[in-house]
């Protein structure tokens, strides 16, 4: 089967590109190669490649300057999906496509499911959200991941800022009322391929199992608790403070969700997939570190 990745230089994309080929010929573009903001490109692309499965693990992240950079967080964010949505369904093709935890408001203190309300809050989020509506609504045969808190060795991500700061400081104030599911990126990409060979058999789609699904790790931190681990499972809890502070002490332009902790029960019911919690997954990342 073709396979379609966007994204591939990418935190998640990456990982990916590492293991799709196992499900058969992979095709991969970053944004250089193809400019998602640029529909004819895009669909140009698409119907070139004629994939079978379509992987979009491309977006816009930067969170703070979506707020004054709403139109390039939207082209990225929404319109592409739903150029992938409309030329995956005109080939027949299954489109994945990965989203994002702050499509909730942060204002439950139970874990979220696929069928709890939305609400985002500032550009990013509302632009991820209507990425998903866009697929949903123009190809019937997707695969739609919201995960959360994602990070890994490669890209800008949380675990690797406190590593470097933990170099340069002898004191870390982390945000600690905001709540959610810690998620190496690694997991996600082995989940997402476990998924993807469960969705076929003999040949054939089993689009029963198309639909939403949110692929996070288990269990849930404050961004404190994430960094007071990091820095314990990183030897230098002897030498680096971590303290918590409110939100309040670091504003930013965009707002966060205070929780948004992802259950991960409907993937456990319909692929029997389950990821570790949050402090396992921590663990396995730290001892995939490159160079050891």
């Amino acid at each position: 089967m073709k396979i379609l990745l966007f994204g591939h230089h990418g935190q998640l994309g990456s990982l990916l590109a590492d293991r799709l080929p196992r499900l058969g010929t992979l095709a991969t573009y970053d944004q250089h190669e193809c400019d998602l903001a640029d529909p004819v490109a895009l669909r140009r692309v698409i119907e070139q490649e004629r994939p079978g499965i379509i992987v979009n693990a491309s977006a816009y992240t930067a969170v703070d300057q979506a707020e004054s950079d709403a139109a390039s967080a939207r082209r990225v964010n929404a319109d592409a999906p739903a150029v992938m949505a409309e030329a995956a369904a005109a080939q027949d093709a299954l489109l994945v496509h990965y989203s994002t935890d702050y499509v909730f408001d942060g204002q439950a203190h139970t874990p979220y499911t696929e069928d709890s309300a939305t609400h985002p809050q500032g550009v990013y989020a509302t632009t991820k959200l209507a990425g998903e509506q866009a697929v949903a609504a123009g190809c019937a045969q997707h695969l739609i991941l919201r995960t959360a808190w994602l990070y890994s060795h490669h890209g800008k991500n949380f675990f690797k800022t406190m590593l470097r700061l933990a170099e340069e400081r002898t004191e870390l104030r982390v945000v600690n009322d905001q709540t959610g599911s810690p998620t190496y990126a690694r997991l996600v990409a082995e989940t997402t391929l476990d998924m993807l060979e469960q969705m076929f058999e003999d040949g054939r789609l089993q689009t029963a199992r198309c639909g939403l699904y949110h692929v996070a790790c288990g269990g849930s931190a404050t961004w404190y608790e994430f960094a007071s681990h990091i820095i314990r499972l990183a030897g230098k809890a002897d030498r680096v403070r971590v303290l918590p502070i409110p939100t309040s002490d670091y504003p930013t332009p965009a707002p966060r969700p205070a929780y948004s902790v992802l259950s991960g029960a409907k993937l456990q019911r319909v692929f029997g997939l389950r990821l570790p919690d949050w402090q396992a997954g921590l663990e396995q990342c730290f001892a995939d570190r490159p160079n050891r």
